[in-house]
């Protein structure tokens, strides 16, 4: 075979290797948001995760939480997904640094941080 065969059946050869092992890649967990009028909420799913196995670090606007779920020995079939994961998060609204308090709770990750312009609702009294 010529060259430009072997490396077109080497890269079909990857490809079929990095699809093959795509439900293999690590987890990420789910993440949600939610603006409480002087709070900004982040509630992450990490379900099995012990809080000792979370680190978390925010820089620049940015939320970064990072962990560990550990599969059980001895399985016999494996469906929910282990290993480390990352989550490199965007504030949707300007927070005054350093103010996040995490709490883990049934299996939720809720951080709760101070916005920098808090939502102030005006509203109409009756006359």
């Amino acid at each position: 075979m010529n060259e430009p065969v072997l490396a077109r059946l080497q890269h079909l050869m990857t490809l079929r290797e990095e699809v093959e092992t795509l439900g293999a890649g690590p987890w990420i967990p789910a993440a949600d948001w939610a603006d409480e009028d002087a709070h900004l909420t982040l509630y992450l799913d990490v379900p099995g995760i012990s809080p000792e196995r979370l680190e978390m670090h925010e820089e620049d606007g940015m939320l970064t939480v990072a962990g560990e779920r550990t599969a059980p020995e001895g399985l016999l079939s494996a469906e929910r997904a282990s290993g480390i994961f990352r989550r490199v998060l965007t504030f949707p609204r300007e927070v005054l640094p350093q103010t996040g308090e995490a709490h883990l709770a049934g299996g939720v990750l809720t951080v709760r941080f101070q916005k920098k312009h808090p939502t102030i609702d005006v509203g109409v009294r009756p006359g």
